[in-house]
């Protein structure tokens, strides 16, 4: 089934963001800063130096309800922009937002505890983020390595983009075993507006990953099949 295309380039930009606020996450991957007036997607693609059908897919896949959908039906989109767009998820999550998470978990939880439910909950956290860690960088330095190579004409005949979807695994669903340990083992002792809140950023983490994956699995791997696929056919 193809996407939905919700959005276009004639759209205001700041309309995308009222109608899905999590698109200020594909805006920010992209490059692109805030501060963009009544400018139209287009408008800010351009501005931005951003490939501005690349864009409309993720953004119009993220709001979407598919999860998949043939390779005949891909949108245009140019794989050097999507991989850039992964990257700089890799580097959100590996540098931003775990850490943050970290820091809050510290300051929420009470380790001095003698059931040490809270030493078990950083250290889960800490076994989680090392998994994310190992994940993205092998997808930096071999996956994105070796299509940068494909898009400039040179197939390396020893691996090839479905090998890594078969192994893809789901990096967020760690984090729904962290949630129950929390919701079900820690007992507040006092306030528990911090660890609820810390909670929360867990949820939307988990979301957030989640849909990450989707767009590799469905629009990148896709998107990088048809390129060996065309590679292949010139041989």
């Amino acid at each position: 089934m193809a996407i939905d295309y919700k959005y276009s380039a004639a759209d205001r930009l700041c309309d995308l963001i009222d109608d899905n606020f999590k698109l200020l996450m594909v805006m920010s991957r992209f490059g692109i800063s805030l501060g963009f007036g009544e400018k139209t997607v287009k408008e800010v693609c351009d501005t931005e130096g951003v490939d501005c059908d690349t864009f409309l897919a993720v953004a119009n896949f993220i709001s979407s309800e598919h999860t998949s959908f043939s390779v005949e039906e891909l949108p245009q989109l140019r794989i050097s922009a999507l991989m850039q767009y992964l990257k700089n998820a890799h580097t959100y999550f590996l540098d931003f937002v775990l850490p943050m998470l970290r820091r809050k978990l510290i300051e929420a939880i009470d380790c001095s505890r003698e059931d040490h439910v809270a030493f078990l909950i950083l250290k889960f956290f800490d076994g989680f983020v090392n998994e994310v860690r190992e994940h993205m960088e092998y997808e930096d330095e071999h996956v994105f390595t070796y299509v940068e190579a494909l898009i400039g004409g040179r197939r390396n005949a020893e691996f090839c983009i479905t090998e890594f979807a078969s192994h893809h695994s789901k990096v967020d669903e760690r984090l729904s075993e962290l949630k129950g340990i929390i919701t079900k083992y820690y007992v507040e002792t006092s306030d528990n507006l911090l660890l609820s809140a810390v909670l929360f950023d867990i949820y939307s983490c988990e979301q957030d990953l989640a849909s990450h994956n989707q767009v590799e699995d469905c629009l990148f791997v896709p998107a990088v099949m048809q390129v060996e696929k065309e590679l292949s056919h010139e041989k």
